[in-house]
């Protein structure tokens, strides 16, 4: 994705003018020491030095280079000597990026036996950071902050998170979704305030007649197509009925038309994510659904029926994901499996699961859609493979967002599934079945999800305080007796706290 090539975070150390000249140069070559390390550790995300402040003005002008550089995603603090925090007041109020405070020091151990006055008072992390964390947290400013040696791997591990995190919070900022039709029937679920979502979020959701996307259909050449359908052929197991002199072959090239249209639409408007509708197909002769498995294996957002909600968080999550090991996909809770020696629940949809999450290459197939009234469209099936996993949602409480985390087992099929022409998942939900699912039930849980394997709930609940939204976390420790009670104690501080101020 391109905003790993071009973001950058800025290491601003803090300081005063105290200790003399010659303390503040080791502060600086210290501090660029850490830089340098950070930046050979292969964390996701650039990291640059820049000069130590030490003034309220020196201040001011870091912050508000930080939010004019649009490379700038994000920023790391850390107070290597005492900093007074009534010099970071009028910066942290203008500061619109990111922020990590970094409670470390450059030395790992004490030197027990040369230790000095002179050691103390350039070393003073310790309480420097703490006086640091006072003024962030009287003001309010939301803020990760990561504890420990900053060549510890943990800690670096956690600083990747967080970049990964602001990465996708810097691309939601102008995230174009388009919704191919409107939210579907009368579903109350996917539908919320787009208006509150773009100030909350940053992105904004544009509606798109579907006659759109068929003037592009219309324009596809036989080119195009031959060369969308080698891709398949090289990159799936097509089916018999879908490959060359197959019975319905002109479904794959009419799938092959539909994504060669719908991708460059989405190119040319710099579209990240988008939905579509069954019911609002008209010229279109089948449910894109195969186009929407690859486009999401790209890294596009995807929602069905019209859920924007879920196609922006897949987009969000995507981008945290990139390059690790794991998928990310669109997901729903389709049916349950209610035996009590392995209670699970079949996740699915009608086509479009991505093949991120595939466990094998991909069975390239063309099956009968029993809704829609429209022609036998393609479709990738297969399985996601065991491991741990995340689903997530994002519901519209009509005061406040809600983001709801579920942390899953993926699990292997208890048995071949013949019959069911779709990819799919069976997970067993945390802490168990019944406590998953009252707990999601309660939240306002969608049955659509957010899935991944690739990232875990510190993603989302770093995202969740970026965007100041409420987060509902069900995972191993959870109960029903606290989830009730988190959600009313939820009610009241969004009832009086200033959530819709920006």
């Amino acid at each position: 994705m391109e905003i790993y090539k071009t973001a950058e975070v800025w290491f601003v150390t803090g300081s005063q003018h105290l200790y003399g000249p010659k303390t503040l140069a080791q502060v600086a070559k210290d501090s660029e020491a850490i830089v340098d390390g950070l930046n050979k550790a292969g964390l996701p995300i650039k990291i640059v030095y820049k000069p130590t402040v030490k003034t309220s003005g020196e201040i001011m002008d870091v912050c508000v280079a930080a939010n004019s550089n649009p490379n700038c995603i994000g920023i790391i603090t850390w107070m290597h000597t005492f900093s007074p925090a009534k010099m970071w007041i009028g910066g942290l109020k203008v500061l619109s990026k990111p922020m990590l405070h970094l409670h470390t020091q450059f030395n790992r151990d004490i030197p027990w036996s040369e230790i000095d006055m002179d050691f103390m008072n350039l070393n003073q992390s310790a309480h420097g950071d703490r006086e640091f964390g006072h003024i962030v947290s009287r003001m309010r400013k939301n803020v990760k902050v990561i504890a420990g040696y900053w060549e510890d791997k943990q800690v670096q591990a956690r600083m990747s998170v967080w970049m990964r995190v602001i990465a996708a919070w810097a691309d939601s900022q102008d995230m174009k979704i388009a919704r191919f039709g409107d939210n579907m029937r009368n579903v109350a679920v996917t539908d919320g305030d787009k208006v509150e979502a773009e100030l909350r979020f940053g992105y904004h959701v544009d509606y798109y007649p579907i006659g759109d996307l068929v003037a592009y259909i219309e324009k596809v050449t036989e080119e195009e197509i031959k060369a969308m359908v080698a891709a398949y052929e090289a990159e799936y197991d097509v089916a018999p009925n879908a490959a060359e002199g197959g019975k319905d072959r002109v479904s794959l090239i009419e799938s092959a038309r539909i994504e060669v249209a719908l991708r460059k639409f989405l190119k040319e408007r710099n579209i990240k994510a988008f939905t579509t509708n069954f019911e609002a197909l008209r010229e279109v002769h089948q449910l894109p659904g195969l186009a929407s498995q690859r486009l999401m294996a790209e890294g596009y957002g995807f929602g069905a029926e019209g859920d924007w909600k879920t196609a922006a968080l897949l987009r969000q999550m995507k981008v945290m994901a990139y390059g690790l090991e794991g998928g990310t996909s669109f997901m729903e809770d389709y049916t349950y499996h209610l035996d009590p020696e392995c209670t699970s629940i079949l996740q699915s949809h009608m086509l479009e699961i991505c093949p991120s999450v595939a466990s094998k290459k991909p069975s390239l197939q063309i099956h009968p859609l029993g809704i829609g009234g429209k022609a036998d469209p393609a479709r990738l099936i297969f399985s996601a493979p065991a491991g741990a996993g995340i689903a997530a949602t994002v519901v519209d409480m009509g005061n406040r967002f809600r983001m709801i985390v579920n942390t899953v087992d993926v699990i292997e099929p208890l048995a071949d599934l013949p019959k069911l022409p779709v990819a799919c998942a069976l997970w067993k939900p945390q802490p168990d079945f019944q406590t998953s699912t009252e707990g999601w039930i309660l939240a306002g849980g969608t049955h659509h999800t957010s899935f991944s394997m690739a990232i875990t709930k510190e993603y989302l609940e770093d995202f969740a305080a970026l965007a100041d939204i409420e987060l509902v976390v069900i995972d191993e420790k959870a109960t029903i007796s606290d989830l009730k009670k988190e959600l009313r104690f939820n009610d009241v501080y969004y009832m009086l706290n200033k959530a819709n101020q920006y």
